[in-house]
């Protein structure tokens, strides 16, 4: 496979920033549908796809959000034009007869209950990861958070347990004026060793 060019290298990572502004555009479904497509290709362990995305548009689905973010996010989520928890499927391995038929899977997880949460949650942060690169693929730019309470965005959500929220993001079409320097990034040297 050739390399991509630089201007697609710029985009989905020299260039690409963490947006926490947007210009106002919506994100229409054709996008979100556009956007999934390629997410749901990225390798996770055991074909499992344990991430579940909950996009948020309504003014009263974001009221209920902004009651689980905190102070320093709010107004930010309240703003966006597009909001999306990641979550993980806490039974994700009942999908694994179909998403991975050349293997009983399931059968390990039902048999190992202790996989099931690490795994859930190590391949679902791997399809934010994604996520975030499909929306930059797209035109899209991205502010992701950790900061929110779980309990309360599961709560409001989620309510019967199953998924459990992992990270949030705000999505849309980013105001890049203001922006500040780039944050420093440490040095190869410091975070890579080869054998």
């Amino acid at each position: 496979m050739p390399r991509i060019d630089d201007a697609s290298i710029a985009r989905l990572f020299t260039d690409a920033r963490s947006i926490h502004r947007f210009d106002g555009r919506a994100v229409d479904d054709a996008t979100l549908h556009a956007l999934y497509d390629l997410l749901k290709l990225g390798p996770t362990g055991f074909n499992a796809q344990p991430g579940r995305y909950l996009f948020i548009r309504s003014a009263e689905a974001k009221a209920q959000l902004a009651d689980g973010m905190s102070s320093a996010n709010r107004d930010k989520t309240l703003a966006a034009p597009l909001n999306v928890v990641v979550a993980y499927d806490t039974r994700f391995h009942e999908h694994l007869p179909t998403q991975f038929p050349a293997y009983d899977a399931k059968a390990f997880f039902d048999q190992s209950p202790d996989w099931i949460e690490p795994t859930a949650r190590t391949n679902a942060t791997l399809q934010a990861a994604y996520l975030i690169f499909a929306a930059r693929a797209l035109g899209l730019d991205v502010g992701p958070m950790s900061g929110f309470k779980a309990d309360r965005v599961d709560a409001a959500f989620f309510p019967d347990g199953r998924y459990r929220s992992l990270l949030l993001a705000n999505i849309g079409y980013g105001v890049r004026d203001g922006l500040p320097p780039r944050g420093p990034r440490l040095a190869f040297d410091d975070a890579v060793s080869v054998l």
